[in-house]
């Protein structure tokens, strides 16, 4: 590989690495971290010319509403408060109807936005714009245009009035006093297996989770930092989401420095886990504001949410690997949950099934099938202590994955489906298919909605890499091979990967 090539390559990750900040990913915990101590949160997500676009095209929202202003009009901030009502039901981490409308605001009184505002010829304060977000990206509006996919909110001067809007938009019955999970018409993912694309979302979500966990408990310690590191290469590789990909390359390749690898004894274990300034790294990189679940959310606050996420994550990981890595991931994920999931029964479970595997995966769908298989014992055994206790979520009990009512064919004639796994006449075959579609094509299918895939069909976010199953691998190896491909490094990218499957992989068993 050319000295030019990785100067280049390594320079270019570097400018990239300088936009991350710290403590950004707070975005989708409290939006508006400005406020003054005691004052409400705001949940309207202020917009400016450097992210409007960003914001508006990766949000996971159906619709939009921006509204323009000026901080110095006093009936904008009189507007305020109703604005604020409105966006309560939609935008932030208590949000009361997640994922159907972005509530933004764009102060015009800025003079960064003067252009940005000048776009949608904003003539009087406050001005509210609705639409598709995509139509905002890159968008303008003129009041004397025949045909726009923008419309002017003429009737939103209360929050009443705004919210009866909305309504006849989109033919919804929403109303101010609607409460979090009161909602009746909460999605089952049973139902609509569709709503699984929605999924994507939630794995980012868990992704950041588990590393903001992993960050807030110190859990990056010198028996724990290979195993972080193989976690890495394998998200680097194969995470559904292309930010995730990028952003844990970006992690990956800046480890060594963040997180120095001459630990110190045992004894000095918190001095060095405090060394670590991973902190400052957005794993899934710049932030979408969200805070809710949206395949994985709950009806009771208390359930499904990250542990959901996570098992999706997985599952997605373990379909998009190949045969030559099976083992690899299946060695990956078992030391991640061991190390780092920090619910202490739940881990040791996992790890007594992972213990109890004796002979290493060759195939993909091995690994697909155990994950599957240890999910389901995992819900039986959930399944029994939530109904003693009564603490499952009566709208989403645990079940065997997969029901019925998605796949009957997983089903051999006859077979019981409510005296446990091992009782059921699984039809294996059906279930590989099955996984491998709905952790694979109708996960990824929003990808295609939001434009992200290649006219031919093809996942433009997936750059080639060859995970290496050499657990002391160095990581900007990894790392340069996912940001070659994101610089369009096509061919060199090729030739990297050629170059590792022509290699014999070294296989680890614990």
């Amino acid at each position: 590989m050319s000295l030019i090539y990785l100067v280049l390559v390594l320079n270019l990750l570097s400018l990239e690495a300088t936009s991350f900040s710290a403590g950004s990913r707070s975005i989708l915990r409290e939006i508006g971290g400005g406020n003054s101590p005691g004052e409400v949160k705001d949940n309207a997500v202020e917009l400016n010319v450097t992210n409007f676009d960003a914001v508006l095209r990766d949000t996971p929202a159906t619709y939009a509403v921006v509204e323009f202003f000026a901080h110095w009009c006093p009936a904008c901030r009189n507007y305020k408060p109703h604005y604020e009502k409105v966006a309560r039901l939609f935008n932030g981490p208590n949000a009361v109807h997640p994922g159907i409308i972005l509530m933004t605001r764009v102060d015009c009184a800025l003079k960064i936005n003067t252009k940005l505002c000048d776009k949608f010829s904003v003539g009087h304060y406050p001005m509210l714009f609705w639409g598709a977000p995509s139509k905002f990206v890159s968008g303008s509006w003129e009041p004397r245009q025949e045909k726009s996919e923008l419309q002017v909110i003429n009737d939103g001067r209360t929050a009443e009035r705004l919210l009866n809007w909305i309504n006849k938009q989109i033919g919804s019955s929403y109303g101010l006093d609607d409460e979090k999970f009161e909602n009746e018409h909460l999605p089952s993912n049973i139902s609509d297996p569709g709503q699984i694309a929605r999924a994507v979302y939630d794995v980012e979500e868990a992704t950041a989770t588990a590393f903001d966990i992993i960050l807030e408990h110190k859990m990056i310690k010198s028996e724990t930092r290979v195993s972080l590191i193989r976690f890495l290469q394998l998200l680097v590789a194969h995470h559904p989401s292309r930010r995730c990909r990028k952003g844990s390359a970006e992690v990956l390749v800046n480890f060594d420095d963040l997180c120095p690898s001459d630990m110190i004894p045992p004894v000095r274990q918190e001095a060095v886990a405090n060394k670590c300034e991973l902190q400052n790294f957005l794993i899934c990189g710049k932030e979408v504001p969200r805070g809710y679940w949206m395949f994985c959310r709950g009806s009771r606050n208390e359930t499904r949410g990250f542990s959901c996420g996570l098992w999706v994550l997985m599952h997605s990981l373990s379909l998009r690997i190949e045969d030559g890595e099976s083992q690899f991931a299946f060695t990956t994920i078992c030391d991640f949950i061991h190390n780092f999931f920090i619910c202490e029964e739940c881990r040791q479970h996992f790890y007594e099934m992972c213990k109890s595997v004796t002979s290493p995966f060759k195939k993909t769908r091995d690994l697909a099938l155990w994950l599957w298989t240890a999910h389901n014992k995992v819900n039986e055994r959930l399944m029994k202590e939530e109904a003693s206790l009564k603490t499952g979520d009566p709208k989403f009990p645990k079940i065997l994955w997969p029901p019925r009512q998605l796949c009957s064919s997983c089903y051999l004639s006859g077979s019981q489906k409510n005296e446990g796994s091992n009782q059921v006449d699984w039809n294996h075959d059906e279930v590989f298919k099955f996984l491998t579609d709905y952790y694979g094509k109708l996960l990824l299918s929003l990808y295609k909605e939001k434009g992200l895939l290649g006219s031919d069909g093809t996942d433009v976010a997936h750059e080639d890499l060859a995970v290496a199953t050499n657990a002391v691998v160095v990581p900007v190896g990894a790392a340069l091979a996912i940001a070659l491909a994101s610089c369009a490094f096509g061919a060199l990218a090729c030739y990297w990967r050629s170059q590792q499957k022509n290699r014999k992989p070294r296989r680890s068993w614990n």
